[in-house]
This record gives structure tokens, C-alpha cells and sequence, in this order.
């Protein structure tokens, strides 16, 4: 599952070794623009692509593309499972009518997500399951008793949790121990360095898993307008994509891209190289549909920051805060609890 050329990252205090920079498949099936049959056969090919790079660290979930994006995988995973090191999350419900979303976190659920998760991707085990959002419903110690209970029958690995509080966190894991914790975490969305919960993960030993370490692409350049963003995508929704917040969040692109320019690097490889700088206990999971972004993702692993470089880009986080939540308020209400 790892290839020794590939720099690698130790998934918690115990936890195995997986690639240092991992792959988010979510943009593939959703989120991200229109997505067709030529567009999913072109994923196909460039997921065997990042396997043979030494990618291996492979993030999911159910709700993305309502179970799409775990049956694309499957068609990569059901000739290549054991050089692929899976994740997948649970939590998130989607009313196929409405298309209105809400959070379950029962034992019941737990169990019947996790085993249409194994259908779709047609494998016995999981190696990482998430629970996606906290259920404000459910105590944790009932949702991750549930967890626990699929590890002992060999259907998962180990345990995750996405956007939970540090006390949540804390609480989990003395039910049975957490082995990541996945959350929003870049250079423009530091929250969890305040919060309590980056010291709670580094008390305990558990790994972060960062995802949108690009700030949904915002921070590679590529995005100039809020007209950038064709039909499909939800980030013309997001508050920090809205005209106002926009331009504002625009500066603080311009100067990471005269960082880059000097070094000799692009956007997305400082911004990469700067999050996995900030621990070795940090895991970044950029997600592209593209090729070309890919490797340049890829590339990162070769960029090493000197401290003055770490500096500078700290003193520019602090003095050009980002404008905007990360999401609409209904979202907010799902994170941190």
C-alpha cells in the first residue's frame, strides 16, 4: 500500500503509514461544475494515474454525488484495493426529492450507511470511516461505540471524525480511539489553530486531514471572478466567493503568488508545501478533476519553505484576514460541535 519513494505520514501516534499528500475525489462526482459520462470515464483514468504516482490516500463519502463518487471509485478499486489506503464518511443525509440535507449520527444508521458504502465501493473494509458532521441528537459515545463495533467485525480499520468540537473529539476518543480528524485547514482557514482542537488531536495523537488546503481552488489563482464559476458549482453560494469578499480574499492570492513567483514554485505548491510544514502530523487532500492540477499538487512534496518564507506568509495570513464564512449559515451550524 505505501511505495517507499513517496514521502509518507503516520496516520495518528499507532496508526499505519500512508502517502504524506493524499487525493479528495469528491470534485469528481459533484460540487464542482457538470459532471457526464466523459467526464467520469477521464476521472477513471486519472485515478489509476494518481495511484501509480504513489498517491494512495484516498478520501470520500457517501453523500458526494449521493453515491456516486464511492461507485467511481469502485471501478478503479476493484482491480487495484490493496494499493489504495480508503476513506469514506457517514453522517450527512440527502433527501433525494429536496435535496435538503440533515446530520444522523444513530447506532441503526451507522451500521446500514457503512454497509451501503461497502456495496458501492465493493470492498470488505474501509480502512478509515469517518463520521462526516456531528449529530447534535445523539451523544458521540453512542455514534462511536456504534464505529467501534464495525471495527471489531473487520469492516473498518480505524476511526475518523470531520469537524467536531475539541471536547467531542476528546470524548470519542475515550470510547474507542480516533485515528484522524478531518477539518477545513490552509491558509486562508487557520480555525482549528484557536479553537482547542488542533492541541486536542496533538494531545491525543491524531493525525489532521486537511481538506480544501487550497481554499476550494480560490487560492491557486485560476479563479479571477465570481463569473469563473460555471453551472454546477457551489462555491458561486459560498460567502467568501460573493462579490464584496471576493475581491477582498483576492489580495491575499495576488501576494501568495509573488511568494510562489520568486521561488520559482506555483500557488498551489506553496500553499501545499506551507500547510504540511505546519506539522508532520498534518495531511493535506487536495481534490482536482484535472491531470495537470494533479501533478502540480503532486509537486509540492519537492518544495521545502525556509523559515522566513513560514514567516512571511504567516504575517500576510494575519494581516489580510479572509472575508467571509466558509459556508452559508445553515452549514455553519454543522461544524465545530
Amino acid at each position: 500500500m505505501t511505495n517507499s519513494t513517496v514521502p509518507q505520514r503516520r496516520l495518528g501516534r499507532n496508526g499505519p503509514l500512508v502517502s504524506a499528500l493524499g487525493f479528495g475525489a469528491m470534485g469528481m462526482s459533484e460540487f464542482y461544475g457538470a459532471i457526464d459520462e466523459k467526464s467520469e470515464e477521464e476521472s477513471v483514468a486519472l485515478l489509476h494515474k494518481i495511484i501509480d504516482t504513489g498517491c494512495t490516500f484516498w478520501d470520500t463519502a457517501d453523500m458526494y454525488g449521493t453515491g456516486r463518487n464511492e461507485q467511481l471509485l469502485s471501478r478503479v478499486l476493484k482491480t487495484r484495493r490493496n494499493e489504495v489506503f480508503l476513506c469514506t464518511k457517514f453522517g450527512i443525509v440527502r433527501d433525494g426529492t429536496s435535496g435538503g440535507r440533515s446530520v444522523c449520527g444513530t447506532p441503526e444508521y451507522v451500521r446500514k450507511a457503512c454497509e451501503a458504502s461497502l456495496a458501492r465501493l465493493g470492498v470488505d473494509t474501509i480502512d478509515l470511516y469517518y463520521q462526516h458532521r456531528v449529530d447534535p441528537l445523539v451523544p458521540i459515545e453512542d455514534t462511536v461505540a456504534a464505529m467501534a463495533e464495525l471495527v471489531k467485525e473487520g469492516k473498518v480499520r480505524y476511526l475518523g471524525l470531520s469537524e467536531a468540537s475539541a471536547e467531542t473529539i476528546r470524548r470519542a476518543h475515550a470510547v474507542h480511539p480516533i485515528a484522524a480528524y478531518q477539518v477545513e485547514y490552509g491558509p486562508w482557514c487557520l480555525d482549528i489553530e484557536n479553537d482547542g482542537r488542533l492541541a486536542t488531536c496533538r494531545e491525543l495523537g491524531i493525525a489532521i486531514i486537511a481538506y480544501s488546503p487550497l481554499g476550494r481552488g480560490f487560492l491557486t489563482g485560476a479563479i479571477k471572478s465570481p463569473a469563473d464559476f460555471g453551472e454546477g458549482d457551489f462555491r458561486k453560494y459560498l460567502p467568501r466567493f460573493q462579490p464584496g469578499a471576493f475581491e477582498k480574499n483576492l489580495e491575499l492570492v495576488h501576494e501568495f503568488e509573488r511568494i510562489a513567483a520568486a521561488k520559482g514554485v506555483t500557488v498551489s505548491q506553496l500553499c501545499l508545501a506551507w500547510v504540511m510544514a505546519q506539522g508532520d502530523d498534518i495531511i493535506p487532500i487536495p481534490g482536482t478533476k484535472r491531470e495537470k492540477y494533479f501533478f502540480d499538487n503532486w509537486g509540492s512534496l519537492n518544495v521545502k519553505l525556509t523559515d522566513a518564507e513560514l514567516r512571511e506568509i504567516r504575517e500576510l495570513i494575519a494581516k489580510l484576514p479572509v472575508e467571509g464564512t466558509r459556508y452559508p449559515e445553515n452549514g455553519m451550524k454543522l461544524v465545530n460541535l
